[in-house]
């Protein structure tokens, strides 16, 4: 319909200059014809006809200019449009004083013409400004109204909350983790997680209450250290008698990450496609990969399952097994990798004492 009424105003419009630019011809020109009325509609026609490739072509470059302006960032949209108005506004105020200037008739076109030049100079002028400076005066104005609409447009992606549940605290690595600033967005804790390290903190197995306190302490830094993003939730949900199926609903409804180690409520979260960050995932892929060749400073600390092994831990608790070490219980020594085997357990490094391969 716009394209249409676009076509059509041109073709209006001259069909007009066609029509009425006879009475521009001379005299003279005008005497010698017989039918004054049938030469202002062939005018017309023609004029017509010149309007609708005008037409044409203004449409073309109107559709260009809207795909554009889709395309286009709203923080670019924004800063352009105010550099738009800023130039046109310029420029009405420098250009005022023209107006006022006593120009000959003869030269009376000067005032237009400087006022179109002006106003297309000045307005492309604040454009080009706008794309330079653009994003520091929408950031000077706003500091997160750029972040804003990034997100609004959908650029940007907010950082989705993330649930802890009671391994995850147990375990004690999501307080490093926070502290390292690589995890985004708020901590959220569900009111029956503290009921739960409560309870164990309560057991009556020695074991239990350690690591239900050790828990309970790290939430307590983890809420000195970061008030603002660990948040308490109260939610809880009667019809549902286990704590993971819980924590499976809770991030349901509110789109949040579920943060554990435990591997199985890990593969229940993934099956009911609930995000899942899973911090042992997160250390096995950190752990730093040996190839055969390299070299390490071990410490054999025991036998291994043959009379001639010795074992090994690094720092990050892999285990190695040294060829020929079984021997060397109690010494540090430098071993070299002769090969590594991912098993469910974990990873395990295969390796030779130095000595015995220089010999």
């Amino acid at each position: 319909m716009l394209d249409a009424l676009i076509i059509f105003s041109f073709i209006l419009a001259g069909g007009g200059i066609g029509f009425f630019s006879v009475d521009l011809l001379p005299n003279t020109a005008l005497a010698q014809v017989s039918n004054r009325e049938g030469l202002s509609l062939v005018t017309a026609g023609f004029g017509a006809l010149i309007g609708m490739a005008f037409g044409l072509a203004a449409q073309t470059a109107y559709r260009r200019l809207e795909k554009q302006v889709r395309q286009m960032p709203v923080d670019i949209l924004l800063s352009r449009s105010v550099g738009l108005v800023l130039g046109l506004l310029v420029a009405n105020l420098m250009l005022a004083p023209i107006f006022l200037l006593p120009i000959p008739w003869e030269f009376a076109f000067i005032k237009p013409l400087a006022a179109v030049l002006g106003s297309i100079l000045f307005a492309f002028s604040g454009m080009s400004l706008a794309d330079t400076h653009g994003r520091a005066l929408l950031r000077l104005i706003n500091p997160h109204s750029v972040e804003t609409m990034l997100l609004a447009e959908g650029t940007l992606k907010p950082a989705a909350t993330k649930v802890l549940d009671t391994s995850c605290i147990i375990d004690g690595r999501i307080e490093e983790l926070l502290g390292t600033g690589f995890l985004e967005g708020q901590i959220l804790i569900p009111q029956f997680i503290l009921l739960e390290l409560q309870q164990v903190a309560d057991a009556s197995s020695d074991q239990k209450r350690v690591r239900g306190r050790r828990g309970l302490d790290i939430l307590n830094r983890m809420k000195e250290s970061y008030p603002e993003r660990l948040v308490i939730h109260s939610a809880d949900y009667d019809d549902v008698s286990t704590v993971d199926a819980k924590l499976v609903r809770l991030a349901q409804e509110i789109n949040a990450t579920l943060l554990t180690n435990d591997y199985n409520l890990n593969k229940v979260a993934s099956l009911q496609r609930v995000p899942v960050l899973n911090i042992n995932e997160l250390a096995q892929s950190l752990r730093p990969a040996y190839l055969p060749g390299d070299y390490l400073d071990l410490k054999i600390l025991k036998e291994g399952k043959e009379p001639a092994q010795g074992v090994g831990y690094l720092n990050d608790g892999t285990m190695v097994v040294v060829e020929e070490g079984g021997n060397r219980i109690g010494d540090e020594l430098q071993v070299v990798v002769t090969g590594a085997l991912q098993t469910s357990a974990g990873r395990m490094i295969f390796a030779r004492p130095k000595s015995s391969i220089v010999a």
